[in-house]
Order: structure tokens, then C-alpha cells, then sequence
């Protein structure tokens, strides 16, 4: 049976999403967390919360605001606002809790969650990665996974100017 009412129900707050940490960590289950802006979702995206998702039992996906959005792409960003965004995440298989922050790093989000495997996808090294130092201090791992080259969300903008 495919529940999309449920859909809404993986887009927690802080408080709420701390509370089921609280029980999937009771449950000795693995959380990793990876964040973007996931502006218009591409295969690109895909391919990096699967190997997100496959690095721990439970993925949550740090998402930013619309204003942190513009502050890190400019005016013309986001395409499609936080809600639209964190629903489409959302309604993905492979991720289980999607959660807003505001700041222009998911920093202070980490510092509270404190997941075992901290993803990012890119060419950064660990200093680079927000939340990186903090995490391995706590005994968890950083995994950077590669980009699948030729998808981007400002390719995808450049293409539909055209």
C-alpha cells in the first residue's frame, strides 16, 4: 500500500526530530545525515543520497531555508521554496527525516543531531566539512562521496533559460 499521506510526517522540527534519534538510537540503530539545498531535484541528487543512505540504518537530510538559500546563491534562489523542497525530499524512499536550518551551515543542526556518519558529496576535504571535527570527536566517521559529473541545479537553470 503506498501511504502518501505519510509523506508530510518525515519533515520534523529540531525538538521533534530529537525525540526520534532518541528512539532509533534505543533501537541500536545508525543515523547519517548529509544537507544541500536540493532546489530542483536531478539524478545528480539521487545518486548522492544513495550513497548517503546506504552509509547507516536511518538518513536525515539537513535542508536549507529559503533565506539561507539566498544567501548562499543569491536572489534568484531558490527556485522552489523550503516547503516544496523538504516535501519532495520527503516523498523519497531512501530518506527518512528531512529537517530545516537557517543558518548557512548545518553546524549548530550536527552539534544536535550528532550522527555516526557525517556525508557529504564533493571535493572537500574533512577540515572543509562543517560538523566534521565534531562528529569524529564523537566517535563517528566522515564519508565524502564523488559528484556525478554533468548534474547541477545551475546547469539544469541554464538549460531551461536556453
Amino acid at each position: 500500500m503506498k501511504r502518501a499521506d505519510l509523506i508530510p510526517n518525515k519533515i520534523f522540527t529540531l525538538p521533534a526530530l530529537l525525540q526520534g534519534i532518541a528512539q532509533w538510537r534505543l533501537k541500536n540503530k545508525t543515523i547519517a545525515f548529509t544537507n544541500g539545498v536540493f532546489d530542483i531535484l536531478h539524478q545528480g541528487h539521487i545518486y548522492s543520497l544513495s550513497a548517503a543512505a546506504k552509509e547507516a540504518d536511518y538518513l536525515i537530510v539537513g535542508l536549507n531555508s529559503d533565506a539561507s538559500t539566498k544567501r548562499l546563491k543569491g536572489d534568484s534562489r531558490p527556485v522552489n521554496d523550503e516547503q516544496s523542497r523538504a516535501l519532495v525530499l520527503a516523498s523519497l524512499v531512501l530518506v527518512d527525516a528531512v529537517v530545516l536550518f537557517e543558518e548557512d551551515t548545518p553546524l549548530e543542526l550536527i552539534k544536535a543531531i550528532m550522527p555516526d556518519v557525517l556525508v557529504k558529496g564533493g571535493d572537500y576535504t574533512v577540515e572543509q566539512i562543517a560538523g566534521a571535527k565534531e562528529v569524529m570527536a564523537n566517535g563517528g566517521r566522515v564519508v565524502i562521496n564523488p559528484v556525478l559529473e554533468g548534474f547541477s541545479t545551475t546547469g539544469v537553470i541554464h538549460q531551461i533559460k536556453r
